[in-house]
């Protein structure tokens, strides 16, 4: 705010030497692509012969399917290699059959099959235009033995005569084609089936085709990490678990008192109980209860075990029970019947486990329950994008479909200079638990996705992530280099007007112990689309999470704990996939790393609080303004509207709900025009202190020599983490409050603005002593009328936008 007290910045002790300087041009760039959204591209493919390019226009193949139209169309030439029969026998009496198809300068193989003179391959082979380089598309039968390729037949096809496909018609059936000679001569033996077609990324071959640009990439595993795929995370439930007692345990050894304790371990989540009281008993009583992160299938047993304390550092086991996770109790809310605790016999090390019957045992109580009614968090709160139950019964319906294309990106920094390369760079976004990853673009700083993805909305106050990175398997020496960020793109969608198109360049950011550098710039196309806007409008005044975090919340110190263990569940799963979506990536895309002390992020949470009382100094100065009679006209306004209102006391409620309701109106014309994005002023990236840079970055541990130094740096800095956390929180709730009228999130701010105009009305027809009335009946009602689920004001304010998930 122009005249507002700017806020002292930071002294930050340590090594000397200028601020770096500011750097520009990170805001949005809006664009305006040729998208079929829009217009209707004709059907031009480069070096395409005129006959075919006019056949294609006749059959329409320029448009794209509408449910493909915020990304610009891409031509294909799609070749389906099926199968082959009747092949001719070598001199050794089997050949290995293979098949290349070359277009040009470039070819691509199949596997070869061993000894089989009716081999199948099922592959397709996608050319892009802008990569066709002859009019003749070659279809070679191969045959590998020990002295090299040797030719089996050959198919020819002009690309005049190739079909084109639109989607969505059906695909296109293969035929079987006998091979020709190397002069075009019918060959008395084989045939291979083929379909050849003209083609766009809407075409269902197009994510497992081996495009032209990636059949040079080194393996099978290489090309394999190319494509275009879809991950889903796995459902995640809570386990809770309840360790209540034991009876009859018999210690080793019976001359000193018994310390117990209950260990259990699910994988590798492991949490254990105090000693039991009373101290030395038989018969100890624990009552503490645990919660562990399990995914689907239930194939991870838990592992209970009774330890006696013998000595720091050493527990000998007193018994022990492995039970499958079907035993816990399933939960879908909080209103069914209670968990029952159960007793089970404690197999001691000394007891046979084949043996069916034991005349005596140690006995534990343990209450076991599967919690389905709870969202299991692996994201951040301020930018999830999953606020779903875990049980499918409890979910609400769909409000609408959110629509990505990714168009390409620009001027990305090479990441591999060292191996003589570029960039290899692909995109993974995430929205719920279906995550989608583009297909790699090999050598280049400007490549070109053009693919659209779409996923269900349940929640409009949700945040996806967009993320470029450069793949590491292609091009490294031994293919196994990470997977390395280039920068991160993160939307809310209810801060997006509903079915308009958002096309912009998002500035790529990474923060390095050096300073903020830009890495590039992500073309985006973005469209949300309503279909339930009574749901919707509805939403806002429901909790933001299911009712059993209300009901039975769970503390903050555990959730962190137990959203660890989501993440690292989530990535092991993905990473098992084929292809993976390495572990490095799914952590990155998580914040794994959110929760670490920060200088930088703590100066930009200070700063977000004082900035929220530069209004409270206007108001200040604005008052001080018609104290000094500055403008006489209004000063005198201003009186004349102090004494009606002490004149007339009921008019002064409506007054301020109706200038509520015109500051909303007024700022409408100002309203955000575009996404938010990650702000680098508001993060303080960008005037960084190269000390401030190495603390961020520093390990944990810290690295530093001395011993006392380390200490107390970690204590600081864990200590400085959960100051951070409560500063962004405070900062949060002033920015909702400031989002009522900022038009951020239009909806709400209609709903408000709409409430203010009917409030305003009802507070003018209604006697100011009626309303004191009602208000303090309502609040000083009996706790039998009261809910334990947050009112709809409460939930209406939660689900206000902040600056939070616009925070790098």
């Amino acid at each position: 705010m122009k005249g507002a007290m700017q806020p002292r910045p930071f002294m930050v002790p340590g090594p000397g030497g200028p601020m770096p300087p500011p750097q520009q041009q990170f805001g949005l760039v809006e664009t305006r692509p040729p998208l079929a959204a829009v217009l209707r591209p004709r059907f031009n493919i480069p070096g395409l012969h005129p006959s075919a390019a006019a056949a294609a226009a006749a059959s329409g193949a320029g448009k794209i399917a509408s449910t493909y139209d915020l990304v610009e169309p891409m031509r294909f030439l799609y070749v389906n290699v099926v199968k082959a029969r009747d092949l001719p026998v070598s001199a050794t009496g089997a050949i290995d059959p293979f098949v290349q198809v070359k277009l040009g300068n470039f070819t691509g193989t199949t596997s070869v099959k061993a000894a089989a003179h009716s081999p199948s391959w099922q592959q397709v082979f996608a050319f892009s235009a802008s990569h066709l380089q002859a009019h003749l598309l070659e279809v070679l039968v191969r045959a590998k033995d020990l002295g090299g390729d040797d030719f089996v037949g050959r198919v020819a096809f002009d690309l005049a005569e190739v079909p084109v496909r639109v989607p969505p018609d059906s695909p296109l059936a293969p035929q079987w084609y006998r091979l020709e000679g190397r002069r075009g001569e019918k060959l008395p033996h084989g045939e291979i089936m083929l379909s050849v077609w003209l083609g766009t990324q809407a075409d269902e071959a197009f994510p497992d085709a081996w495009h032209s640009d990636a059949h040079a990439a080194a393996g099978p595993a290489a090309v394999a990490s190319t494509r275009a795929k879809v991950y889903f995370s796995p459902r995640l439930v809570y386990l809770r678990v309840a360790a209540l007692g034991a009876q009859d345990l018999i210690p080793h050894d019976t001359s000193r008192p018994m310390s117990a304790c209950v260990k259990l371990q699910l994988a590798s989540q492991v949490r254990r109980t105090r000693p039991g009281a009373p101290p030395g008993a038989p018969n100890p009583i624990w009552n503490e209860e645990f919660m562990f992160v399990v995914s689907e299938p239930f194939d991870e047993p838990i592992v209970i075990t009774v330890e006696d304390r013998v000595a720091p550092g050493r527990d000998e086991m007193l018994g022990r029970i492995v039970l499958p996770l079907q035993a816990a109790m399933p939960r879908h809310d909080h209103f069914g019947k209670p968990v029952e605790p159960r007793w089970y016999n404690l197999m001691r090390p000394s007891d046979d486990p084949d043996k069916k019957e034991m005349k005596f045992a140690s006995k534990i109580q343990i209450r076991m329950s599967l919690d389905f009614g709870y969202h299991v968090l692996d994201e951040s709160t301020y930018y999830s994008s999953d606020l779903q139950p875990s049980s499918k019964p409890a979910r609400k319906p769909s409000i609408g479909m959110l629509e990505l294309g990714v168009l390409g990106a620009r001027n990305l920094i090479p990441m591999k200079p060292k191996d003589g390369r570029t960039t290899d760079a692909y995109c993974v976004a995430k929205y719920g638990p279906k995550w989608v990853r583009t297909r790699t673009i090999l050598d280049t700083l400007n490549p070109q996705w053009n693919e659209q993805y779409t996923w269900e909305v349940f929640d409009p106050c949700t945040v996806i992530t967009v993320v470029v990175f450069d793949n590491g398997q292609i091009g490294s020496k031994n293919g196994a280099g990470p997977d390395q960020r280039i920068g991160k793109v993160r939307i809310r969608l209810s801060t997006l007007e509903t079915d308009r198109v958002y096309t912009h360049f998002y500035p790529l950011l990474v923060l390095h112990p050096s300073g903020l550098k830009k890495t590039g710039e992500l073309h985006l196309a973005v469209r949300f689309t309503c279909t339930a806007w009574v749901n919707m409008m509805a939403l806002y005044g429901r909790p933001l999470l299911p009712k059993m975090h209300y009901t039975q919340p769970i503390p903050v110190m555990q959730l962190d704990y137990l959203r660890h263990q989501a993440m690292q569940i989530v990535a092991a799963r993905l990473s098992r996939a084929e292809p993976p979506l390495r572990r490095e990536v799914v952590e990155y895309m998580l914040d794994v790393d959110s929760h670490m002390f920060s200088l930088r992020r703590s100066k930009a949470n200070f700063y977000r609080i004082t900035s929220l009382f530069y209004g409270f100094l206007a108001m200040l100065k604005w008052y001080e303004g018609i104290r000094s009679w500055r403008n006489p006209i209004t000063t005198m306004l201003v009186h004349m509207l102090f004494l009606i209102l002490i004149c007339y006391p009921e008019l002064i409620l409506p007054t301020f709900f109706l200038y509520m309701f015109m500051i909303g109106l007024w700022n409408y014309r100002y309203r955000p025009r575009h996404p938010s994005h990650m702000d680098t002023k508001l993060s303080h990236a960008e005037m960084t202190h190269p000390d401030e840079l190495d603390e961020e970055f520093d390990t944990f541990p810290t690295s530093r020599p001395a011993d006392i130094v380390r200490m107390r740096y970690d204590r600081l800095r864990s200590v400085g983490g959960r100051v951070q956390t409560v500063v962004g929180d405070l900062a949060t709730q002033g920015e909702r409050a400031h989002a009522l009228l900022s038009w951020r999130d239009p909806r709400a701010t209609a709903i408000f603005i709409f409430l203010s105009l009917v409030v305003a009305i009802v507070l003018y027809v209604t006697p100011f002593q009626v309303l004191m009335v009602i208000t303090m009946l309502y609040l000083l009602r009996h706790p039998r009328f009261r809910s334990r689920m947050p009112s709809v004001p409460f939930n209406f304010y939660r689900r206000l936008p902040a600056k939070s998930d616009m925070l790098l």
